[in-house]
C-alpha cells in the first residue's frame, strides 16, 4: 500500500490501482480529494471536513464514494443519493478495495466549556494503517501504521507519547501537523521518537511511503 502525506490530517492510500483519502480539510490542498475512489471523514471540523471541496469531487467523479458520520453525511447525501454512508463506531464496510473498521465516538476534549461532538477513526486493512482523527482512540488490535495527531488545542506532548505506547504500532507518521512550527519539530521528533517506544516517521506534504 502506497501512503502518501497531505498537507495537515490528510493521507492518501493507493492499492491495487484505486485511492482512497482520508481527511481532505480546509487546510489541505485544495485537490486532495479529487480522484479518489472513496474519501473518509473523521469528523466535521474544518481542518477535516470542507464540504465545497467534497463536493467538487464528487462531481468530477460520479463513482466516487464517501464513508463519514452522520453529521457529515447528513450535508452532503442529499446532492449524491446512494454514494454518502454513514458510519459509526464498531462498523465494517469496503471502500475502494480496503476493507475498514470504525473505531471511536468523541473528539478528544478541547476544553470543558466546549461540548464534545462525534469523531470516529478507520482502521485500514486489518491494522495496516490507523487514522484515529481528532482523538485518541486505541482500536484494540494490533496497528502497523499510526497516523499520529501529532498537535493539536485539545493535546499535549506527553499525551502524544502515552498514546504511542499504548497503541504500540510498528511506526507512527506525523498527521495534523499545519500549526506545529519547523522551530518546534526537532522537539517533537525527539521527544516521541525516544520516549513513544515505535519507530516515529515524518513525511512532508507529497511525500510518500509504502507501508
Amino acid at each position: 500500500m502506497k501512503l502518501t502525506k497531505k498537507t495537515h490530517a490528510c493521507v492518501r492510500l493507493e492499492k491495487d490501482g484505486r485511492s482512497l483519502v482520508l481527511d481532505p480539510g480546509g487546510f489541505t490542498e485544495a485537490d486532495a480529494a479529487l480522484g479518489a475512489d472513496a474519501i473518509l471523514v473523521t469528523h466535521e471540523h474544518p481542518d477535516h471536513f470542507d464540504e465545497a471541496r467534497l463536493r467538487a469531487a464528487m462531481e468530477a467523479g460520479p463513482g466516487t464514494e464517501i464513508w463519514t458520520l452522520k453529521s457529515v453525511a447528513e450535508k452532503l447525501a442529499p446532492a449524491f443519493p446512494g454514494r454518502v454512508h454513514t458510519v459509526g463506531h464498531g462498523d465494517t464496510f469496503t471502500a475502494a478495495g480496503f476493507d475498514v473498521e470504525v473505531h471511536g465516538e468523541l473528539h478528544a476534549v478541547i476544553h470543558p466549556d466546549i461540548p464534545r461532538i462525534t469523531n470516529v477513526g478507520y482502521l485500514v486493512d486489518g491494522g495496516t494503517v490507523f487514522h484515529p482523527g481528532d482523538a485518541l482512540t486505541v482500536p484494540g488490535r494490533p496497528v502497523e501504521t499510526l497516523l499520529l495527531p501529532v498537535m493539536a488545542p485539545w493535546s499535549k506532548i506527553s499525551e502524544v507519547i502515552d498514546y504511542v505506547r499504548e497503541v504500540r504500532p510498528q511506526r507512527a507518521y506525523d498527521v495534523h501537523d499545519a500549526l506545529l512550527t519547523d522551530l518546534a519539530r526537532p522537539i517533537y521528533d525527539r521527544q516521541i521518537g525516544q520516549l513513544g517506544g515505535s519507530e516515529h516517521l515524518r513525511l512532508a506534504p507529497g511525500e510518500s511511503a509504502e507501508v
